[in-house]
């Protein structure tokens, strides 16, 4: 892979991709090398993409410059761009603010996970009035689990002041019928729920067609 677009085949360069076939067809790694624009004398654009994309999975909307700046290459002008491109997004979009009814209402904010190779286990805090105060990756596993531990989904449930959580995660293998070590951590996330005082709502488990919901098959 090369560090400028020019230098990639015309049939995989993001932007061709994007003006073909919608933004919504890219992935989050070829979006955000779009505005990138380039990679650095030592990492092609594609690649710096994906270890920024990895970053601010895990921030959310707390993610900052000096997050993106730590990686060489990456100066002021490319981590206010990208900054900039979350809050205008942010300020239409909303995911900080939208009110969940139900909780698979969270599907439409996280289903862009559906691609991923990896399990992705997400946590969205949701405030007194039901609304999504962040949405964050919690960890990143391999294609059939994920390690996830209550205390690092309710640290930054507890940060937020949240009422309540939904967690969720994909399952790249397609099938979206919980398995045993999914049924474990739901009970060890409401258990630890109930002590710290922070309800959790619901479990998802999603591909790109499909989900399960704990709270919607009575194992919650």
């Amino acid at each position: 892979m090369s560090n400028r677009f020019d230098q990639i085949p015309m049939q995989d360069r993001p932007r061709e991709k994007l003006l073909r076939n919608g933004a919504a067809a890219l992935s989050d790694q070829e979006l955000l090398a779009i505005l990138l624009g380039m990679g650095t004398p030592g990492m092609d654009v594609m690649t710096l993409a994906g270890k920024l994309a990895k970053v601010i999975d895990e921030r959310g909307l707390k993610v900052r410059a000096e997050d993106l700046t730590s990686f060489p290459g990456v100066g002021d002008a490319k981590a206010t761009l990208i900054l900039a491109a979350i809050e205008f997004a942010r300020r239409r979009i909303k995911p900080e603010g939208v009110k969940i009814e139900t909780p698979a209402d969270l599907l439409p904010h996280v289903r862009h996970y559906a691609d991923r190779k990896q399990e992705y286990f997400l946590c969205a805090t949701i405030n007194g009035a039901n609304e999504i105060l962040n949405i964050r990756v919690v960890s990143m596993g391999l294609v059939d689990r994920t390690p996830v531990h209550p205390r690092e989904v309710f640290a930054d449930a507890l940060s937020d002041r949240a009422s309540a959580v939904i967690v969720a995660h994909n399952h790249p293998s397609g099938d979206v019928y919980p398995s045993p070590s999914d049924i474990h951590i739901t009970a060890q996330l409401k258990a630890a729920g109930s002590i710290v005082g922070i309800e959790l709502l619901d479990h998802i488990i999603f591909n790109r067609t499909e989900y399960f919901s704990f709270l919607e098959e009575g194992k919650l």
